[in-house]
């Protein structure tokens, strides 16, 4: 029987630090990293403005993404999602990618305080200016508004990562 690779997907506020650990866990596993910012910013180069054109533009990028990503786990291969796993819905999701083919997964929630993803968003703005308009205060109170953790009910493999340092 053949084997499947890992879908390894993310879970934390903004500025909690997926981008980052999934750079880096893509890179440790030799694995296909897939970005949303990535994917947002080729599709829809300057479109992405605020909040809400985040989320008109990121959920038509998804169906295509499904099956792509399900082709490549089972061809063995494992791939990290950097995209958001922050909501139950957002995380349905990715149940569906890893659910009906039996595919290994594991969701990383990278609990933060807002005081240190404040921190990181600000880091961030700098490092990235064409970031400014939607790396904000305003914008991560918006946008952690919808925030779930998620539960164990929910029934997903995960690794909780603490941040402490504020």
């Amino acid at each position: 029987m053949h084997q499947k690779g890992t879908l390894i997907f993310f879970c934390g506020k903004m500025g909690s630090g997926k981008s980052t650990k999934s750079h880096k866990i893509a890179r440790e596993m030799g694995a296909v990293l897939l970005s949303e910012d990535e994917w947002l910013a080729a599709i829809y180069p300057d479109e992405i403005i605020n909040f809400d054109s985040y989320l008109k533009y990121s959920s038509r990028i998804k169906p295509l993404l499904k099956s792509h990503v399900r082709n490549i786990l089972n061809t063995g291969v494992t791939v990290v999602m950097d995209f958001p796993a922050n909501t139950k819905n957002q995380r349905q999701w990715f149940k569906e990618i890893y659910s009906e083919h039996k595919i290994p997964h594991k969701l990383v929630y990278l609990e933060a305080s807002d005081q240190l993803c404040l921190k990181q968003i600000e880091q961030r703005r700098i490092a990235n200016p064409e970031r400014q308009n939607f790396d904000t205060e305003e914008v991560f109170y918006q946008v952690n508004s919808y925030f779930q953790p998620p539960s164990v009910n929910e029934a997903f493999n995960i690794e909780i990562i603490r941040s402490e340092n504020a």
